[in-house]
């Protein structure tokens, strides 16, 4: 589909390269972030689930990701080409929303064929305990903000901090960090996600189009998992 493409493969052209010291500043920034948020990543997802101490840290941890962000340099909100005049560019907005239904849509069906596994039925019903504690509209504004943030940090600051083979590398970071969790199915859906709005902010420059197709996908996986994993 070409909605499909210029949203993860069509490159808008655009000049945001950094000066050698505002990299070199950046670089720094994003190592320092990333070693203190994977530490809390880790802490957040074995505190119980639904108490205070839980949302403290998860929150706290958007703040790491956002804090990291602004203060390595200037992010960009990105655009796409238009659907009925390619030469014109688009902030991107429709088109990242139903990505993240689609890739939703993916995860449901491979959440058929884990479930039926149980050492992977586990891993996941493990993250499917967050869900079903606490105030559920809570747990929305947590994932929500969460996702916002990661999105600022990776596809942002880390992003804009490798000079070669970005998409690459800030998706293997990614999948490392949320190794911390010790939970191997979100390690994988890291890949997965981290491929997808890393090609995204590869197409379209900036942060936007990652932030609403992770936060689509994972406000569905919020509700969705809980069923199939009851």
């Amino acid at each position: 589909m070409r909605w499909v493409r210029r949203s993860v493969w069509d490159v808008v052209p655009r000049d945001q390269q950094d000066t050698p010291e505002g990299l070199r500043r950046r670089q720094v920034v994003v190592v320092a972030t990333v070693v203190v948020g994977a530490v809390l990543l880790g802490i957040s997802l074995r505190l119980e689930p639904g108490s205070v101490s839980f949302y403290v840290a998860t929150l706290a941890l958007a703040g790491v990701w956002a804090a990291g962000a602004f203060v390595s340099g200037r992010l960009h909100a990105g655009r796409i080409a238009s659907r009925p005049a390619p030469d014109i560019t688009v902030r991107p907005i429709v088109e990242p929303i139903l990505l993240g239904l689609a890739l939703a849509l993916l995860f449901v069906v491979g959440g058929l064929v884990v479930r039926e596994i149980p050492w992977l039925f586990d891993q996941v019903r493990s993250v499917t305990d967050f869900a079903d504690q606490g105030a559920i509209w809570l747990v929305v504004i947590v994932t929500a903000v969460n996702g916002i943030a990661e999105e600022l940090f990776w596809r942002g600051a880390a992003y804009a901090a490798i000079p070669r083979n970005p998409v690459a590398w800030t998706t293997i970071a990614y999948v490392l960090a949320t190794l911390g969790t010790g939970n191997v199915m979100l390690a994988f859906a890291a890949i997965l996600l981290g491929a997808i709005v890393g090609l995204q902010r590869r197409a379209s420059g900036g942060v936007l189009a990652p932030i609403l197709t992770h936060c689509t996908w994972s406000i569905s996986m919020l509700f969705v998992l809980p069923v199939l994993f009851a």
